[in-house]
């Protein structure tokens, strides 16, 4: 196989990783804010089975050997099609690694991309166990949403990177912009891993009222209990064990956050708009501007109908988003058009 087509293979294999991811960490959400995380409470199957008990004899054996958690299909179903789901990702980026090995020597080929890629989505896959086998313990419960954010960028990164989609524009000018890029990546990384934070301690509806919290709320902040990352030892963390005084703390802190993160992206935006003499930057800016917009909108949505699933799902969707295109900017902002020679 010739380098061209080795690098059309895993073009090809890297675009389908990349739309599994974003359906992975969608479905995760979707299954951890229909609090079915534990609706298999063994992994890597459920109850013993490959697919979810549907016999009366085989809900019978599930419930005598599970007795604490009955099945409920309803619950156990989106665990398992998230778990399908995230398998066939791990597979694609199997193939990914091994086409990039076997053809590393035809040159050009992003070899180390993707055998990273590959011990990074192992290590994914030991989370997603250790979220069930620890109760959906919050530090692990956020450790697995950061680590399928980063699949995901870590994904798009080795598809531009292959594709040169980005090589055409002249980006001389903006590439003083890359440091402020790379603060705008890492505090939205921040921002993200707050709001896992908030949703594995189920404190996304401590405050009812916006823009902060309501009552006497500065002077119930309890950042000790709030933030100790290795949570006291339970039988199960299932609907969080923090007091509302905690919870209330996260919730406020991951406000405070998105302002600060909102401004940040929004300046980056509008910096980048400014400095651009190419309208494939300018719509860059206004990308990032309308997913950002639509962000704090679901941000505020989330607040003001308390945690509605298709808004709340969104926001974590719309966050990935996010992320991707400031990572896609920061990509073309690196580009050197010798690299593409």
């Amino acid at each position: 196989m010739d380098n061209r087509r080795s690098r059309a293979v895993i073009r090809l294999l890297t675009l389908v990783a990349l739309c599994l991811a974003f359906l992975v960490i969608t479905l995760g959400a979707y299954t951890r804010l229909k609090d079915a995380g534990l609706g298999c409470p063994d992994w890597p199957g459920c109850y013993g089975h490959l697919d979810v008990p549907n016999t009366a004899d085989e809900i019978a054996r599930a419930n005598s050997a599970f007795p604490e958690r009955p099945v409920e299909a309803e619950k156990a179903w989106p665990e398992m099609i998230h778990r399908y789901f995230a398998s066939t990702l791990g597979f694609i980026i199997l193939l990914i690694a091994g086409t990039a090995l076997v053809q590393r020597k035809t040159g050009n080929i992003p070899v180390k991309m993707s055998v990273f890629l590959l011990a990074l989505v192992i290590f994914q896959g030991l989370l997603g166990m250790w979220t069930v086998t620890m109760m959906l313990r919050p530090i692990i419960v956020m450790a697995h949403l950061l680590g399928g954010f980063t699949v995901l960028c870590c994904l798009l990164w080795l598809y531009l990177d292959v594709s040169k989609r980005l090589d055409y524009h002249n980006n001389t000018a903006l590439r003083g912009l890359i440091p402020l890029s790379m603060l705008a990546i890492l505090v939205l990384v921040l921002q993200i891993a707050l709001g896992g934070w908030t949703s594995s301690n189920y404190a996304a509806t401590a405050c009812t009222e916006l823009p902060v919290c309501e009552g006497e709320w500065h002077n119930k902040l309890d950042f000790a209990n709030a933030f100790h990352l290795w949570s006291p030892e339970a039988e199960t963390y299932e609907f969080g064990i923090l007091d509302y005084e905690a919870r209330m703390t996260i919730h406020v802190m991951h406000r405070i956050g998105a302002l600060i993160t909102t401004l940040l992206l929004a300046y980056f935006a509008i910096t980048l708009w400014l400095k651009s003499k190419d309208y494939f930057y300018k719509r860059f800016s206004v990308l990032l501007a309308l997913v950002l917009l639509a962000q704090v909108a679901l941000g505020i949505s989330n607040v003001w109908w308390q945690l509605p699933l298709p808004v709340a799902v969104a926001h974590n969707g719309v966050g990935v988003i996010l992320l991707a295109v400031l990572v896609a900017i920061n990509f073309s902002l690196r580009i050197k058009p010798e690299q593409y020679e």
